[in-house]
């Protein structure tokens, strides 16, 4: 008997095969995608922003005629939000806060890293665990990013309402410039590791993370299996190691878009790793075996058509 796991995979196979019958007279391997190419990403600290610029360079160097270009965003939920309505092309995302309203909108082209979520403070403060956080101020991601989405749910995990702190909303690199220089006592913040700005603000000031590892089970519990807990070891940011929650990252794209340019972003996602890992080692664990995992969000018939042609 197959397992859960084993099942999904074939589901995802199957549906990848059907896309591909759909979009192949479209895609044809079509060499010269154009048109403009807005790739919504995150703040300039964070690591959608540095992925997307990595991303851009491989496409304007293999397919200049499309035009790409990165949009500094607050992430995640926002970037749904912009490629659901047509003011981005691209747009890099968390896969908890995709709104089953908005899966229509929204096609995935692959599958990314997995993110890890940090709450930072200060080793010369007193804060040690969620419930301190009581009465603090606390950045808890930008308004209409992804960390306030899974900042808010822990907090309510760990028996904390989020009113209960004083939300600064602030992005990455405010967030970590305002606990360096005492505006906040702690801040959250989710993306791959490691994260530039949380890596600098580490070289200067004395800092720790907040194991958050405890609240895994009740958030899948309540949102599902998306979260997994993982731990951040001390050779990323030279603290100790810290449990946490993680989860996995999408490059998602409306379903409108034309099948030749959703191939050839998915193939320079994937075969261009090299480049996009010079603005970032999260790209060194794109691979295609977990690329194709996309669920719930369906794949472009175009990036269907590459993983049909790419089987390993």
């Amino acid at each position: 008997m197959l397992s859960s796991a084993a099942v999904r995979r074939r589901s995802l196979l199957t549906a990848a095969a059907g896309a591909l019958v759909a979009g192949s007279a479209s895609c044809g391997g079509t060499p010269h995608p154009r048109g403009p190419l807005r790739i919504a990403t995150g703040g300039r600290g964070g690591v959608y922003f540095r992925l997307g610029t990595g991303l851009v360079r491989a496409l304007r160097r293999i397919h200049p005629e499309l035009r790409a270009e990165v949009l500094v965003t607050a992430a995640s939920a926002s970037n749904v939000k912009l490629v659901a309505t047509g003011a981005a092309e691209v747009g890099f995302t968390q896969a908890d806060v995709l709104d089953p309203r908005q899966l229509p909108a929204v096609s995935a082209l692959a599958r990314l890293h997995d993110d890890y979520l940090h709450l930072v403070v200060r080793t010369d403060g007193s804060l040690r665990s969620v419930s301190d956080l009581r009465g603090q101020r606390v950045s808890l991601g930008a308004q209409g990013s992804g960390t306030e989405v899974i900042a808010e749910r822990v907090l309510t995990a760990a028996a904390l309402p989020p009113a209960d702190v004083v939300n600064v909303r602030l992005g990455v690199d405010e967030s970590a410039a305002a606990l360096a220089s005492g505006v906040v006592s702690a801040f959250f913040f989710s993306g791959g590791l490691p994260v530039t700005a949380i890596a600098t603000l580490a070289e200067a000031t004395p800092v720790r993370l907040v194991s958050l590892g405890r609240y895994v089970p009740d958030l899948r519990l309540r949102f599902g299996e998306v979260y997994a807990e993982l731990s951040i070891p001390t050779s990323i940011y030279g603290v100790e190691p810290t449990a946490t929650v993680a989860l996995p990252n999408y490059l998602v794209v409306s379903p409108t878009m034309p099948a030749e340019t959703a191939y050839a972003l998915t193939e320079v996602l994937l075969e261009q790793r090299s480049v996009l890992a010079e603005e970032h080692p999260a790209a060194e664990h794109f691979n295609r075996r977990e690329a194709i995992d996309t669920g719930p969000l369906p794949l472009h018939s175009g990036a269907a058509s590459y993983f049909q042609e790419s089987k390993p």
